[in-house]
């Protein structure tokens, strides 16, 4: 009988066991190799606990929110589209919801009820999920031919899925396994870098912000040297205590492809919605309302209450200066800062916070139609060991399932 090893029980691994399982049915033995006592457990703290599991676009929307390698991808999109996904799910019972963007979550909120139809799904199509750290691949006339556990023994198959994610948040068994395993057989596996991950600014203001939550506001990223952003978009962003978080922040991360070799500037929209001109108009109206205040007491309608000192420091005019002597000059330098706060960015955080690693098993060493690897015959690769990745928004997890189903069909 034909066994099909998965190395890894996350996302992308479960999803190629079931595929494999209800392509093969009896005529296989599918086994999973987790090293966690319980599988998915990444899945268990994506999207705050919520588990955004995919998101409801075309293919089309769902290439344009790949900054990494979405050509090679286009293939397994085509066969595993999110409307797919989002068809699995609810026939294993889990009912889902569309929100804002598109994101797709289960409607209970709960990201155990997606671990658990993976996992039920998996057991029901006769796949065998094993407790056991893998150590390396073996190999016998170009082809794999088992898995070497770390207890010594040795799992025989000549079809493997190396499906064992990335370095991010490595309490839940992302340790970068199956960049040494490829190494190990040949592969090159490109720079490991986070992505989407929060970045550490140089302005001291960011501290003395932290926990301070913008909404509808537009932040645009430059690299030193050109003229258009690297990255340019409206929405949420958070201040920290090292500098700044939340889904803006984290997509912009993922298309600063240079960070620490080159400098990036950062610049927030405070009112994205109004001109400088209409700006200008709303901050005289504001002053005639509170014509014998002090400026520092006359932003309270326009700005949030802690990030008002910090407007003020940046915009040259004396705290206490009355508003009826504030001239136009004054009133543009302000408007300048409300519409583009500056931020110096220093840093990404450490890859152990970031949603996802950059990098991976390089796309041009692996069919991108079956996920076999062209380096060793047998050996197929899924999830976020490959080297591609996407924007927040449940795209990563698209990646995970139509690659786990890709390499789960042809293996």
């Amino acid at each position: 009988m034909k066994r099909i090893l998965i190395i890894g029980g996350g996302a992308s691994g479960l999803m190629a066991a079931v595929t494999s399982a209800e392509k093969y049915g009896k005529s296989a033995e599918i086994t999973v190799i987790e090293k966690n006592q319980r599988p998915a457990r990444k899945l268990m703290i994506t999207g705050k606990g919520r588990c955004n599991v995919t998101n409801n676009c075309s293919l089309d929307e769902l290439i344009s929110n790949i900054p990494v390698n979405a050509r090679f991808l286009y293939s397994a999109f085509s066969s595993f589209l999110p409307c797919d996904t989002m068809s699995f799910f609810e026939k294993q019972g889990v009912p889902l919801k569309t929100e804002r963007g598109k994101r797709v979550f289960p409607v209970s909120d709960k990201a155990a009820d997606i671990v658990d139809a993976l996992v039920n799904s998996a057991k029901k199509s006769g796949v065998e999920i094993i407790n056991a750290a893998a150590e390396g691949i073996q190999i016998s006339d170009g082809r794999v031919s088992g898995v070497i556990l770390r207890d010594g023994n040795v799992l025989k198959s000549e079809s493997i899925i190396l499906a064992t994610g990335g370095l991010s948040y490595p309490v839940t068994g992302s340790t970068g396994d199956g960049y040494r395993f490829a190494e190990s057989l040949g592969h090159t596996v490109t720079e490991l870098r986070p992505s989407l991950v929060p970045i550490e600014c140089h302005e001291g203001f960011c501290s003395r912000l932290s926990g301070l939550s913008l909404k509808n506001v537009k932040l645009s990223v430059y690299e030193e040297g050109r003229k258009k952003p690297v990255y340019s978009g409206m929405g949420e962003m958070l201040f920290t205590h090292f500098g700044i978080s939340g889904p803006l922040v984290l997509s912009a991360s993922a298309y600063i492809r240079s960070m620490g070799k080159k400098k990036y500037n950062a610049f927030v929209d405070l009112k994205p919605a109004l001109t400088y001109e209409e700006l200008d108009s709303r901050i005289l109206r504001d002053f005639s309302e509170f014509k014998n205040k002090d400026f520092i007491n006359s932003l309270d309608k326009l700005l949030p209450k802690s990030l008002i000192p910090v407007i003020v420091g940046l915009s040259g005019i004396e705290s206490h200066t009355k508003v009826n002597s504030v001239d136009r000059e004054s009133r543009r330098k302000l408007c300048s800062i409300i519409k583009n706060l500056p931020l110096t960015l220093t840093r990404f955080r450490p890859i152990e916070e970031a949603i996802i690693t950059r990098g991976g098993v390089s796309v041009k060493e692996i069919n991108p139609s079956t996920m076999e690897s062209k380096v060793i015959k047998g050996l197929f690769f899924a999830g976020e060991v490959i080297d591609a990745d996407g924007l927040t928004g449940g795209f990563n997890l698209q990646i995970a399932f139509s690659t786990g189903y890709t390499a789960g069909r042809n293996a």
